[in-house]
């Protein structure tokens, strides 16, 4: 039985019992939660080692790191660096994406290395074993489920929302279809004639999903890839049919959440959020970003973490990451971190302004540190120890920082002279 049929017969996993715990929730709120389908815990009974998670309301916000192969570029080990440091730096999932080289080895090897849940998009993996788009057919597209639900991934992106009835709402955009899986779906349906095979063979998704309690990450196909195309008809539509897919989803107690947007203007992550809990019954949110700026490639780990901060204020569940390579190339290790760093910034400013349990202590504990010039507890404290130190290291002064110096305010003076070299100030 899945997490969610076993919490509908009032039953507790180890799993529950793990995320309370680490959550500070109440087990018996927490399974009435994952019961309504509010939360859910990835978590295939296939993945040996893993430290559950719990995503959705009243939960922390959770962080993803995305990694993987490219065509140009496929070696193991970088991707299992990409993995190691992903975790190290605080991600809550890491999604394998990859394209390029040998893509089952990549997705095994990252599953039986990973303690945190993985992700996967199967789609990618149909096209890079039949070698072409075009000739894949829907049998090619379900095995690809298949094959990545039986390796162990705990949840995985089907783009089902997207229908024939999509195409001609993407034709009127600027940019189209961003998403790698909706545009190959897309490219599907205009060749074949067909409706997308995610959604006319949901029902033996489902029956796949539920094998192994792998959770749904219904995908957001036509995201928007620029602000100009933000909320618009096409991207509602999708948005509509995930809705009527979850109810699917918990109707045969499969665990599922909703992915979301992408590029969006700042004044309107909010109508976003509000629509996506609407349609989609208060199923747990995925979002990318959402990017607020179309015009910073190389800082968009800072335009994702001031809408993923107002996402997850709003109501947002789950952010994932972007890096600074967004846009331009395949991340690096380094590139890894900084999107990790930014996105964490991102879900804690907003689990502080929600409330969540936990989230403003962290930041008490830093402000007495400071208080003391305890450079010690400050760096062991700090969301990234490894770059304060690094900083740190400008100082000659061990008590104070280069900035201020003598003129710390923290610095408890025993004279009431402020010190300038070659004379003195009285304070009287």
């Amino acid at each position: 039985m899945t997490q969610l049929e076993k919490a509908r017969n009032n039953e507790l996993t180890k799993e529950m019992s793990f995320v309370s715990k680490t959550e500070g929730m109440d087990i018996e709120i927490l399974r009435k939660k994952i019961a309504d389908g509010k939360i859910v815990i990835p978590a295939s009974v296939l993945h040996p080692n893993l430290n559950p998670i719990g995503i959705g309301e009243g939960l922390k916000t959770k962080i993803n790191a995305n990694i993987g192969s490219a065509p140009n570029s496929f070696e193991l080990k970088d991707e299992l660096e990409k993995l190691d440091i992903s975790i190290k730096y605080g991600a809550d999932t890491v999604m394998d994406l990859s394209t390029g080289g040998d893509i089952d080895l990549v997705r095994r090897e990252i599953i039986s290395h990973s303690s945190v849940p993985i992700g996967t998009v199967p789609i990618y993996q149909a096209v890079v074993d039949r070698g072409s788009l075009m000739d894949c057919d829907e049998k090619d597209f379900l095995n690809g489920i298949k094959k990545h639900i039986g390796d162990g991934v705990d949840f995985i992106t089907v783009h089902s929302g997207i229908t024939k009835n999509s195409i001609p709402l993407v034709e009127k955009r600027l940019m189209g279809a961003v998403s790698r899986g909706g545009s190959f779906l897309l490219k599907w349906m205009k060749h074949n004639g067909k409706e997308n095979p995610f959604y006319a063979n949901f029902d033996k998704i489902l029956e796949m999903a539920k094998k192994y309690d792998v959770t749904l990450s219904l995908g957001d196909g036509l995201r928007p890839g620029c602000l100009a195309d933000a909320t618009d008809d096409a991207q509602i539509d999708e948005l509509k049919k995930l809705g009527e897919l979850t109810k699917l989803c918990w109707e045969e107690n499969v665990q599922v959440m909703i992915e979301g947007p992408g590029h969006i203007p700042l004044d309107q992550i909010k109508k976003n959020i509000e629509l996506q809990k609407k349609y989609c019954f208060g199923a747990p949110f995925y979002v990318l970003g959402p990017i607020v700026t179309d015009i910073a490639p190389g800082y968009d780990h800072i335009t994702s973490a001031i809408g993923g901060t107002l996402a997850a204020y709003y109501g947002a569940d789950f952010l994932c990451y972007v890096t600074p390579s967004e846009h331009l190339a395949l991340p690096d290790a380094n590139d890894v971190r900084e999107g990790i760093i930014a996105v964490r910034i991102a879900a804690h400013a907003a689990d502080i302004a929600k409330g969540v349990k936990g989230a403003r202590e962290w930041d008490d504990r830093m402000s007495r540190e400071r208080k003391n010039l305890n450079w010690k507890g400050m760096m062991e404290l700090a969301i990234d120890p490894e770059k304060a130190k690094e900083y740190r290291k400008r100082c000659a002064d061990e008590e104070t920082c280069s900035m201020c110096g003598e003129f710390c305010s923290m610095k408890e003076e025993k004279s009431d002279e402020i010190k300038q070299p070659g004379r003195r100030i009285r304070t009287d």
